[in-house]
C-alpha cells in the first residue's frame, strides 16, 4: 500500500464516521464533534491532493484555512449550544424541534 492509498482510506473513514454522526446523533455537542471530524477529513484530503499533484504547499495552506474555518464554526456552535442549554435545559435536537416562537 502506498501512502496515498492509506491517506485515502483515512479520509474516507473520517468522512463516513462524520456523516454517520450528523445523520444519527441528536445531541448538539455530538453533532459539533461530527462537524469537526468532517473538517479534519477535508483538511486531510486537501493535503493528500496537494501531495499527489506535487503542490504540497498549496494543499497545506488550504488545509490550514479549512482548520481555521472549522475551529471558528465549532466555537460558534458550542456557544449556541451553551445558550440553548441555559434557556431550554436540553441539548436534544428532537426536543428543540418542538419549540415554537
Amino acid at each position: 500500500m502506498t501512502l496515498a492509498t492509506i491517506a485515502l482510506v483515512g479520509v474516507l473513514g473520517l468522512l463516513m464516521i462524520a456523516l454517520y454522526g450528523l445523520l444519527i446523533l441528536r445531541n448538539l455537542l455530538k453533532i459539533v464533534v461530527a462537524l469537526q471530524l468532517l473538517g479534519k477529513a477535508a483538511a486531510l484530503a486537501l493535503v493528500m491532493a496537494g501531495s499527489i499533484s506535487g503542490q504540497l504547499s498549496l494543499g497545506q495552506s488550504l488545509a490550514v484555512t479549512v482548520i481555521v474555518v472549522d475551529t471558528m464554526t465549532a466555537v460558534i456552535a458550542l456557544a449556541l449550544a451553551v445558550k440553548v442549554r441555559q434557556r431550554c435545559g436540553v441539548l436534544d435536537v428532537r426536543a428543540l424541534s418542538t419549540l415554537r416562537g
